[in-house]
C-alpha cells in the first residue's frame, strides 16, 4: 500500500543527477567513436550504428519532458536534422543535455507518482517513463561498448560516471 505523505525514494533533482552520471559515460563513449564507424559499423545487421542508437536516445528525451510537462504523449521523437557527423552528435547530445538539466526538476515529485498510459504502455507512475530511458540509454550504451571492443577500441570505464 502507498500513500502519498511516504518520503520519496529520491527527489526529482537526485534522479536528475543520477541520470546526468548516465549521460556522462555515454557521451565518452560517443567520444571514442571513430568518425567514420560512428554512423556504419553494424557487427550482425539489422543491428543499427552506435550512431543510430543515440540518435534515439537524444530523440526521446524533449517528448517525453514535454508528455510530463503537457500529459500529451507524442511519439514523434525530436528530429535534429540530418545528422551525419560526430561533432553533430556530440552537440545534439549537449543539446538534450541542457533541455534535461533545464526541464527535469520543473517536474513535481507529485506529477512523478501520478499514473498515465505513456507511448500506449499500460497505465503506471510517470516516473516509469524516465527509468526507461535511463535504462534504455545504458542498454545501448553497452551496446556501443562492444562494438568499441570489436573495432579493437577499449571503451571508457563503465564506473567511471
Amino acid at each position: 500500500m502507498t500513500t502519498q505523505n511516504a518520503p520519496a525514494l529520491v527527489t526529482p533533482q537526485e534522479l536528475l543527477e543520477h541520470w546526468q552520471s548516465h549521460r556522462r559515460l555515454t557521451r565518452k563513449t560517443l567520444e571514442a567513436f571513430p568518425e567514420d564507424k560512428l554512423f556504419t559499423f553494424q557487427p550482425a545487421p539489422p543491428m543499427r550504428s552506435f550512431g543510430a542508437m543515440l540518435l534515439e536516445i537524444v530523440g526521446m528525451v524533449y517528448p517525453t519532458l514535454e508528455g510530463f510537462k503537457t500529459g500529451e504523449w507524442s511519439t514523434n521523437m525530436r528530429h535534429f536534422g540530418e545528422l551525419e557527423t560526430k561533432a553533430a552528435l556530440l552537440e545534439a547530445f549537449d543539446e538534450t543535455d541542457a533541455y534535461l538539466n533545464q526541464t527535469l526538476p520543473t517536474i513535481s515529485a507529485e506529477r512523478m507518482l501520478e499514473r498515465e498510459s505513456v507511448y500506449g504502455f499500460p497505465v503506471q507512475p510517470l516516473f516509469h517513463a524516465l527509468l526507461y530511458l535511463i535504462d534504455n540509454e545504458i542498454h545501448h550504451r553497452a551496446q556501443g561498448f562492444v562494438y568499441l571492443r570489436l573495432l579493437g577500441i577499449e571503451p571508457p570505464s563503465f564506473y567511471q560516471r
